[in-house]
């Protein structure tokens, strides 16, 4: 066993290094405001219902969808609009039907609070492919959380309506539930499986907070033994079925190497693919990894500057070579190849270690 597991990893590792190499974009994230209806406890980027950033004007994300249509080596790819909350923005539907026409899917996360199934409709007329919504809870844990006490109702009726369209129409909508699980939601989890499985959803991913904007001010983050119960109760989910035989598939987010939990709790081993295959173009024009990687030291530029392929391709070194990452606790790790020293979201600046270590956090424990 130990052997026959060796090898996959070292493969994978081969696998890795390969794709690091030709780093084609794929994924892209647009943040395409940072206005919220919301003013959730654990949000990252401090999101409000008024930003001191005005939303990126359509034409100038156009821009950088014809550069990727004319250089971009991969012709494979998916924008993810996202915010602040996608569902403010009028243009929506515009924005979806200039992505469909350079040939690329789109999909929104969404936190549903302005979700009607009329805009449902009229994002499907414009292309959409794919939608995500967040429920962090049964009805108590969740408004605590997200702070608005129509919140849970709404996401629910939007789950509903997703889940009706989706039965109808077999195999062309991909859709799942996300949830951020922290100290006072995770007891509930089992009770929220249920739910969701009756709701008729199918695929769920899940998120464990980490301290970054409001959540490190709000004490939200796990401890190590409440780690290893998350990890336990996700294995044990990816094999639940209830009383009518029906289950849900549950992934773990890629938030770092797990150890002995890789391909437990998730379908694929840990790959940090931010600055790889994954790149963000922000509300101020800013381009990075994952959106969840604000830091300084991981801005590669900006599009009023220079062309986002042009970034893509001479810029992101030290996103794709992290051995500047090699350092304290990281250096000494012997996990280190599989680990390449955590999942960037993790790190304010390069000078700095990850504000956790997933292994070390389960290593306390077991």
């Amino acid at each position: 066993m130990y052997v026959t597991e060796y090898f996959r990893r070292f493969i994978f590792r081969c696998y890795r290094n390969r794709v690091i190499k030709k780093h084609e974009l794929n994924y892209l994230f647009w943040e395409c405001t940072l206005r919220c209806n919301l003013n959730c406890k654990h949000c990252g980027s401090d999101c409000l219902k008024t930003s001191d950033v005005e939303d990126m004007p359509l034409e100038d994300f156009v821009q950088v969808l014809d550069d990727i249509k004319q250089n971009n080596t991969s012709r494979h790819l998916t924008v993810c609009i996202t915010g602040g909350e996608p569902l403010l923005r009028t243009d929506l539907e515009e924005a979806g039907k200039q992505i469909v026409k350079r040939g690329f899917n789109w999909g929104i996360v969404t936190n549903a609070l302005a979700f009607t199934p009329e805009r449902f409709a009229s994002l499907l007329k414009s292309g959409m492919t794919s939608i995500s919504f967040s429920l962090d809870g049964l009805k108590e844990q969740h408004t605590a959380l997200r702070k608005n006490p129509c919140s849970f109702e709404r996401t629910v009726n939007a789950i509903k309506t997703v889940v009706k369209f989706q039965k109808d129409n077999p195999g062309y909508f991909a859709f799942d539930v996300i949830t951020c699980v922290h100290k006072n939601n995770l007891e509930e989890l089992p009770a929220l499986r249920n739910f969701l499985i009756e709701l008729g959803v199918e695929r769920w991913r899940i998120f464990s907070i980490f301290p970054s904007g409001r959540a490190a001010e709000n004490n939200l983050a796990l401890s190590g033994r409440e780690y290893v119960r998350l990890m336990e109760f996700i294995k044990e989910t990816r094999k639940y079925k209830d009383k009518k035989g029906n289950g849900i598939r549950l992934n773990y987010a890629c938030e770092g190497f797990l150890g002995k939990y890789e391909l437990k709790v998730r379908d694929y081993y840990f790959f940090c693919r931010g600055g790889i295959n994954v790149g963000s173009v922000m509300c101020d024009g800013n381009v990075s990894a994952c959106l969840s990687v604000r830091g300084k030291d991981f801005i590669q530029g900006n599009i009023y500057h220079r062309p986002f392929m042009q970034i893509w391709n001479e810029e992101y070194k030290n996103l794709r070579n992290r051995n500047w990452a090699k350092k304290g606790r990281c250096a000494l790790c012997k996990e280190w190849k599989n680990c390449l020293g955590n999942g960037l979201h993790l790190y304010n600046s390069m000078s700095e270690e990850p504000a956790h270590c997933n292994l070390q956090m389960l290593a306390e424990i077991t």
